[in-house]
């Protein structure tokens, strides 16, 4: 008799075993799917991991209904890559089959997924010609991967690192080679796979989850075909695709945090998994940022890495200039009212009078983080989440940002009953407003998740701002990143410090890496930009090391606190999340598992606490840090948290309660 040991996309540990039919004996493989009974009444999509004889012991074994694949959907590359993410991540295989696969793929199938038409794909278009700095980096991180096969390339905002990338991707293709281009925002595809598309035409894939899942299970089979893509382009979830001669991974923006997947499970990093990937598959990686992650930075140092530094700007552009306003003195003497300085509205206006466009960025969404009552303070918060509600007044609502929890403006305080209700902060829509009442001539878009909820919305942005048909771009973070226009001569930074306030041991490392990239959209040709960096604290040394482009010094100030206070990369952080949906029970159960922990990893254990956020979607939420020496065996720690998970759950008091891990949080 058969059985086959199986996957199923569920938050269970370990696989779970079938007996095979006779008549599905012959073509059953590893890696093909199967349609399994699951529990009393339900059937599921089933992956094949194991086939084998092997009679379990005091199991009753249910019968596979039926083989859903002639051929394997998943390589065997690939399995073990889920295998490494269940473990080192601490999720089940389960979560990471749910995660890995288009949706459309973890269904019966109606008929199968159909394979996009092939054109003759011919030979690599011509190559843009490389300057002398581009060919020596291009050079450098060759011989860099003769010694080791991931190589950090830190080369400054505007110095070519994409056309090195391109040069790179022509040589893996013309060796039959397979690449793998991830970015960390869908944002950044639209200008991206236009200039390569340019240059490779057919070759080139696209998979990110703003396309049909109809479309992304296509190109999930086109890659198991016998002519898949020579290059994808994608965001984090690319990594499981299947590749069949993997030869060269990019991960552009390396420090960017969206690499981590947050929710739901598996909570993995996909610069990290993609690095893991690429070993495996003897390929070579290259990870490029103006501003790598200090982990990165670190391993470079250490030898780990190569390291290739690109210092000059393409063209020999000379970087943006950077000018510091202190608004706290300006609305001291009453300059300043709303929220643009003096000296950055003139620099608006010269800018648009010249024709150029201007970049804004300001780092939270909607009119007003918040509304107050005028009289008594009153704030209408969600009734889920410990967050006030954010005002959105295009839509007329007022919504959690958390939570989605959506509510019509109040028009009166319910505590005192005065009307007079404001809203307090500038978020973007806010600031858009306030620019086309400025500059009422001037064409003006906003970039941020409520303008860019689909494809073709954020690709119509980029589009007239690249175009010219709009003058002034505002926007979140999304605006932060490798984008590349030309006539941007002017760029406004609002509110510098503000991520600085966050309590997390990367907000420095953070704050550096988005004002540096904000500040290098500006002046990308031939004309020097201008960034003005307004600021509460003009003394603060964050704002004198963007202003000196100073990454090292940085890097240096950064390395003597975490070692000193035991942070990454000296340690590996792993966080223990606990929900309830009760206080006290959350409360118990995290002093409970606190005191289990302890146990076994000793003063290794920080809390339990709150985080800064102690409620969303109406959990209560709290947090045990485990500090980790890098040296300590995985599995053994992996182990040791599962069985305190497992019998924290069995306790008649925690047995609703969410207990889940977090490791390498970002």
């Amino acid at each position: 008799m058969l059985f086959v040991d199986v996957i199923l996309p569920v938050p269970l540990q370990g696989l779970f075993t079938y007996t095979l039919p006779s008549a599905l004996q012959k073509q059953a493989k590893v890696g093909c799917r199967v349609l399994v009974p699951f529990g009393t009444k339900k059937q599921a999509m089933a992956l094949i991991a194991r086939v084998h004889t092997t009679m379990p012991e005091g199991l009753a074994i249910k019968e596979v209904i039926d083989l859903v694949d002639e051929q394997p959907v998943i390589l065997p590359a690939q399995l073990d890559l889920w295998k490494w993410i269940s473990d080192y991540y601490l999720c089940s295989i389960g979560e990471v089959f749910k995660a890995a696969l288009p949706t459309k793929l973890k269904k019966r199938p109606t008929s199968a997924p159909s394979l996009p038409s092939l054109t003759e794909e011919g030979s690599v278009g011509a190559l843009p010609l490389l300057s002398t700095a581009q060919s020596s980096a291009l050079d450098q991180i060759v011989t860099q991967w003769e010694q080791s096969p991931v190589c950090l390339l830190q080369g400054v905002t505007s110095s070519g690192k994409t056309e090195i990338y391109i040069h790179l991707i022509a040589k893996a293709i013309a060796q039959g080679q397979q690449v793998l281009y991830l970015l960390p925002e869908i944002v950044l595809t639209s200008q991206l796979t236009d200039r390569l598309h340019a240059v490779f035409g057919d070759r080139l894939g696209v998979y990110h989850s703003k396309f049909a899942d109809t479309q992304r299970a296509n190109v999930w089979m086109r890659q198991l075909s016998d002519e898949p893509y020579d290059i994808i382009v994608g965001v984090r979830s690319s990594v499981f695709l299947p590749f069949q001669r993997l030869g060269l991974v990019i991960v552009d923006e390396e420090h960017e945090v969206n690499f981590k997947q947050q929710e739901p499970a598996p909570r993995y990093n996909a610069r990290n998994v993609a690095i893991l990937m690429a070993s495996k598959a003897k390929a070579k990686t290259l990870l490029g940022t103006a501003t790598p992650s200090l982990e990165s930075y670190y391993n470079a140092r250490m030898g780990k890495y190569g390291l290739v530094q690109l210092t000059e700007r393409y063209g020999q552009v000379q970087m943006p200039e950077v000018v510091i306003i202190d608004v706290k003195e300006l609305r001291r003497k009453r300059l300043m009212q709303g929220p643009f300085s003096p000296p950055l509205l003139e620099a608006m206006g010269e800018a648009l009078n010249a024709g150029e466009q201007v970049i804004l960025f300001q780092n939270r969404r909607g009119f007003a983080p918040q509304v107050q009552c005028h009289i008594c303070g009153w704030t209408p918060r969600c009734p889920h989440c410990d967050v006030p509600l954010a005002l959105h007044k295009r839509s007329g609502r007022m919504t959690c940002h958390y939570c989605g929890f959506v509510s019509e403006i109040p028009q009166q305080c319910p505590a005192c009953e005065n009307k007079d209700l404001r809203g307090h902060g500038y978020g973007t829509e806010r600031i858009e407003d306030e620019l086309q009442r400025l500059f009422p001539e001037a064409r003006v878009a906003r970039m941020d998740l409520d303008t860019t909820r689909t494809r073709t919305s954020y690709e119509q942005i980029l589009h007239d701002f690249a175009s010219g048909q709009t003058n002034i771009l505002v926007g979140t973070q999304m605006v932060t990143k490798g984008l590349d226009f030309q006539n941007v001569s002017v760029v406004g930074i609002l509110s510098a410090e503000t991520m600085l306030n966050q309590p997390d041991f990367r907000a420095y490392e953070r704050s550096y890496q988005m004002l540096a990239q904000v500040s290098g959209r500006a002046g990308r040709r031939q004309r020097r930009g201008r960034v003005f960096l307004q600021t509460l604290n003009a003394e603060l040394s964050l704002i004198r090391q963007v202003v000196s482009n100073d990454f090292e010094q940085m890097y240096q100030e950064q390395m003597l606190e975490r070692r000193s206070f035991a942070y990454p990369p000296f340690t590996r952080m792993v966080i223990i999340y606990l929900k309830h949906r009760h206080a006290d029970i959350v409360d118990a159960l995290a002093r409970d598992a606190a005191v289990r922990l302890r146990t076994h990893f000793g003063s290794r254990v920080l809390g339990p606490d709150e985080p800064p956020i102690a409620r969303v979607q109406s959990l209560f939420i709290r947090r045990i840090i485990l500090k980790l020496e890098t040296q300590l065996p995985l599995p053994q720690v992996r182990k040791r948290l599962i069985a305190v998970r497992t019998e924290l759950l069995a306790e008649h008091a925690y047995s609703s309660a969410q207990i889940f891990f977090d490791v390498d949080p970002l």
